[in-house]
């Protein structure tokens, strides 16, 4: 005998079903309640069982399908949940769009004897008609001026912490203070720096009275502004190269 098989009325397939639940009950279907969609999709097929209508297993398997999207829901993280849904959500879109794209091939009435046009030639417009926040264009702007700006060579001031700094040797400057006091025993001890014009000149005037000193070649008197350099008589051979 040949098997009585029956056909869900009204539906083609699960997709079919989902989209008509949706519809019906007013859902978003860009963010699917899950947990209620599932309630609907489960009495639906339960209605079928007790008329005695056998359902078809992808009927089945989306069933299935929406309950581990639920089950992943209730984790604590459920980003896999989250991306499932959206896809379904993308599914759902897309047969809707196919089921009124039919529908309109279904009123045009399409045969054999179509006739099909072929294509214009139309000119392209190159106009262009996208529109850009504010922020945007100039986030643009600034990183199209910095690749022209790193093609260019560096400004000078740019080496300013390199190379603009005067190196001042204190041998150079030991002698510069011995000089002064050959052509005057004494000299008043602020005198000495006087014509230094940069930090590094001031400390290496510093350091060559101290090795001076530390060489007994100098001796310094007084207090604050009245101190005086002079020479002091060599007794023995220095340390210090003049």
């Amino acid at each position: 005998m040949e098997t009585i098989s029956y056909k869900i009325p009204g539906f083609e397939g699960p997709l079919d079903l989902l989209l008509h639940l949706v519809q019906k009950h007013k859902l978003n279907i860009t963010d699917i309640p899950i947990a209620e969609l599932l309630e609907q999709y489960m009495k639906t097929i339960e209605e079928w069982k007790n008329v005695n209508l056998d359902v078809a297993a992808e009927f089945l398997e989306m069933a299935a399908r929406l309950v581990f999207i639920k089950t992943a829901m209730l984790l604590p993280r459920h980003e896999e949940a989250d991306e499932m849904r959206r896809e379904l959500s993308g599914e759902l879109m897309e047969y809707r769009h196919c089921q009124e794209a039919a529908r309109r091939l279904a009123v045009q009435n399409i045969s054999d004897n179509l006739f099909v046009r072929g294509p214009a030639d139309i000119e392209p417009d190159l106009t262009y008609r996208r529109l850009h926040p504010k922020d945007t264009m100039l986030d643009a702007y600034l990183a199209a001026a910095g690749r022209g700006k790193r093609r260019l060579p560096p400004p000078a001031k740019a080496f300013n912490n390199i190379v603009s700094h005067k190196i001042v040797s204190v041998s150079s400057k030991i002698i510069f203070v011995l000089r002064r006091l050959y052509k005057n025993k004494k000299i008043n001890y602020s005198e000495l720096f006087e014509q230094a014009d940069s930090r590094s000149e001031l400390v290496a005037i510093f350091l060559a009275l101290l090795e001076l000193m530390k060489a007994n070649r100098i001796h310094v008197d007084g207090d604050g502004d009245n101190q005086l350099v002079s020479m002091k008589s060599r007794k023995g051979k220095s340390n210090i190269k003049a």
